[in-house]
């Protein structure tokens, strides 16, 4: 339950501003028609973060208990800073127009979604935890949380709300994570 939780929590606030929910705004603008966008969103979104968390326990198989902790530890303190920097939307991604809202915001989000830090946060989440069902939940539920609210309110919502603070609660978050995994608390939490 630790592992879907933090993963939820984790996510949720990263999330807010984040690149692919400015794309979630974009999509839901386009189409008018939120309930394909959402399960394109989730469908992306489970695929996305199913590969990432697995990449993520593969890891810690292989890296053993000191050096995955020091990585992961490294990896969320990198992920805080990397919060803090706003994201925006450099071109409208091509939206496969044809094949309709659902295949269109399933394709585009899984795209834009590679690299992106929830991304990253989600395989170091999986290495963390080592739990690639509970991993995969939570950051997805966590994507969702942050996403679904802006397909069906869109812009309105979103001027109001108070990105800088956003951005430093999810860094914080992740400065939390990192510092816990580089501590004696974080060697007792990897099983070490």
């Amino acid at each position: 339950m630790e592992a879907l939780l933090i993963s939820l929590a984790v996510v949720a606030t990263a999330e807010i501003g984040d690149k692919t929910q400015l794309l979630a705004l974009l999509l839901a603008a386009k189409y008018r028609k939120p309930v394909p966008v959402v399960a394109g969103i989730l469908v992306a979104t489970i695929l996305n973060h199913g590969i990432a968390a697995g990449v993520g326990v593969a890891v810690a198989d292989w890296l053993g208990p000191e050096r995955l902790r020091w990585i992961i530890g490294l990896s969320f303190i990198g992920m805080a800073a990397w919060t803090l920097i706003p994201d925006k939307m450099d071109d409208e991604p091509k939206m496969w127009e044809k094949a309709g809202p659902f295949v269109a915001t399933l394709v585009t989000f899984f795209l834009v979604e590679i690299g992106d830090k929830t991304q990253v946060a989600t395989v170091a989440l999986g290495a963390r935890f080592g739990d690639l069902v509970s991993v995969t939940m939570g950051t997805t539920l966590g994507m969702l949380i942050a996403d679904v609210p802006a397909v069906f309110v869109g812009g309105a919502m979103a001027g109001r709300l108070p990105l800088g603070l956003v951005r430093a609660v999810a860094a914080g978050l992740f400065a939390i994570l990192g510092v816990l995994a580089l501590t004696d608390a974080g060697a007792g939490m990897l099983g070490d």
